[in-house]
C-alpha cells in the first residue's frame, strides 16, 4: 500500500484529491495538513511514502517545505502538485528534490500513475512543464563547472543514459532508444548513482539545471 500525504491550504482541493486517490486500492491517503509546518508536524505522527504538496501555502511554502522533508525524510517522495507553471517553482522543486511537478488539472489516471511512478523512485512531469525542461537540460551551456567537474567521472555510455534520465525517459524507453536490455540500463543508473554519490535517480536532473535558472 501506498501511504500518501496531501498538502494544500485549500480543503476543497484536498477533499478532490483524496476522492481521486481513493479510486485506487494500491494508494491510502494517510493524512493531510494545511501548509508547510503542519506537514513537518503530521511526519512526526504518520509514516509517509509520498506527498502531494502544494507550491503556494502560508506560513511556509511548499519548495522550502520540500527541502525540510528532503533533509529529514530523504526516502520520502514528493510531487508538486499546483495551478502555477512558473520555471522558478519548477526549478526550485528539483533542486529541491521533488521526484515530480504536475497541474492540477491533470487527468486523473496521470495522477494516479504519478505516484505510483513516484513510489518506484522514478520522475513524472506534466506534459506543459516538460518544454521548459527540455530547454533548460542544454547540456553543453547549461552545467556549471563544478557540476561538469562531478560529471567528469562518468564513461560516455554513462553521460548519455544520465542525459536520458533526466529527460525523464524511462528504463524500458532507454532500453529501446539504445538497443540495450532494461536488466543493462539499471546496472548502468546504478554504477551512475553510486559514482556521483547520490541516492535517487530524481537527483541527477538537480545537477543540470543552472544555479543561475
Amino acid at each position: 500500500m501506498i501511504r500518501v500525504m496531501i498538502a494544500d491550504d485549500q480543503v476543497i482541493v484536498r477533499e478532490g484529491l483524496k476522492k481521486i486517490l481513493s479510486l485506487d486500492d494500491e494508494i491510502e491517503v494517510i493524512c493531510e495538513a494545511e501548509d508547510g509546518y503542519d506537514v513537518i508536524n503530521k511526519l512526526r505522527e504518520h509514516i509517509v511514502d509520498i506527498i502531494l504538496m502544494d507550491v503556494r501555502m502560508p506560513k511556509m511554502d511548499g519548495i522550502k517545505t520540500t527541502n525540510l522533508v528532503k533533509k529529514q525524510y530523504p526516502k520520502i517522495n514528493i510531487i508538486i502538485l499546483t495551478t502555477f507553471d512558473e520555471d522558478e517553482y519548477i526549478f526550485n522543486g528539483i533542486k529541491s528534490g521533488i521526484s515530480g511537478y504536475l497541474l492540477k488539472d491533470s487527468e486523473i489516471d496521470y495522477i494516479l500513475k504519478s505516484v505510483k511512478e513516484a513510489y518506484n523512485n522514478k520522475m513524472m512531469f506534466d506534459p506543459v512543464v516538460t518544454p521548459k525542461l527540455v530547454n533548460a537540460l542544454n547540456l553543453s551551456n547549461n552545467i556549471n563547472s563544478t557540476n561538469k567537474e562531478i560529471l567528469s567521472v562518468l564513461t560516455e555510455r554513462e553521460m548519455e543514459i544520465t542525459k536520458l534520465v533526466t529527460s525523464g525517459k524511462s528504463n524500458k524507453e532507454i532500453s529501446e532508444t539504445l538497443f540495450i536490455s532494461e536488466g543493462t540500463v539499471k546496472n548502468y543508473i546504478s554504477k551512475i548513482l553510486k559514482k556521483l554519490k547520490l541516492q535517487r535517480r530524481t537527483q541527477l536532473l538537480a545537477i543540470f539545471i543552472n544555479d543561475e535558472t
